[in-house]
């Protein structure tokens, strides 16, 4: 049976409407300096609805989901890009290399962390799990020139990282690489994942951190010392003042 991608996106657009605000969506689009349309939905009902979705729709192949979640972003709304994203979410375990060219093309479109985060951790990471040649598209997309496809490569560990140091050596490196940046959600980025890690290996970060904590940005630092125990926290923020003195020196 042909699908209606059209209509379907048209019926899921009306339902997310109806459940916006105007406030809310003035409010939200000026928060993540949106240049597209916003409805006003809240994260839970646009999730609510993408789980419903993929429970009644099972019937449509990977292809579909991808020629709907385009349709969806092609419309330039926040609220149907967001579930896009998690449509591919629910369906990520059938994506593979194959489909990296497609969710590529939504990373560089996609412009606010809002959508960038949830597709790194919640689309890019599964689909790229235990996947050969999975370390090599985030070692391109680390030395890529948009600063959102840069971030991705990082948070896209984030979900290993979280459960243990699987993944660390490849964060490492490209955090090491970005390190000096100037872009303030790549220093963000880079303090995210060490804080973290630093839940479950404080001595891992601090050992990272140590030698680099005089050129680590503010921002990192603070996301990177916010768990660890007092003690490596203070060593770090003295480390990173003597540093700083000898610098202006």
């Amino acid at each position: 049976m042909t699908v209606d991608f059209v209509m379907v996106a048209d019926e899921l657009a009306a339902e997310l409407k109806a459940n916006g605000t105007e406030e809310r969506a003035v409010n939200e689009k000026r928060y993540l300096k949106s240049e597209i349309e916003h409805y006003g939905v809240s994260v839970p009902i646009i999730r609510k609805l993408a789980r419903r979705f993929a429970r009644e729709r099972k019937d449509l192949g990977e292809s579909d989901v991808k020629v709907l979640a385009l349709e969806l972003w092609d419309r330039n709304v926040y609220e149907l890009r967001k579930l896009a994203v998690n449509v591919l979410a629910a369906r990520a375990g059938d994506l593979g290399l194959e489909d990296v060219p497609f969710v590529e093309g939504l990373l560089r479109r996609s412009w606010t962390w809002a959508l960038i985060d949830d597709l790194s951790i919640n689309v890019v990471a599964p689909m790229l799990s235990g996947v050969d040649g999975a370390a090599a598209i985030r070692e391109r997309w680390s030395r890529d020139e948009d600063f959102w496809v840069r971030r991705t490569a990082m948070l896209a560990l984030l979900p290993r990282l979280r459960r243990g140091r699987d993944g660390w050596e490849e964060f490492a490196g490209y955090a090491d690489a970005m390190l000096g940046e100037d872009e303030f959600f790549i220093r963000k980025a880079i303090g995210w994942v060490l804080r973290e890690v630093s839940k479950h290996s404080p001595e891992l970060v601090f050992e990272w951190m140590e030698p680099r904590a005089v050129n680590a940005s503010s921002v990192t630092m603070r996301e990177a010392v916010k768990y660890l125990p007092s003690d490596q926290r203070e060593l770090l923020n003295e480390s990173r003042r003597s540093g700083q003195r000898r610098v202006k020196r």
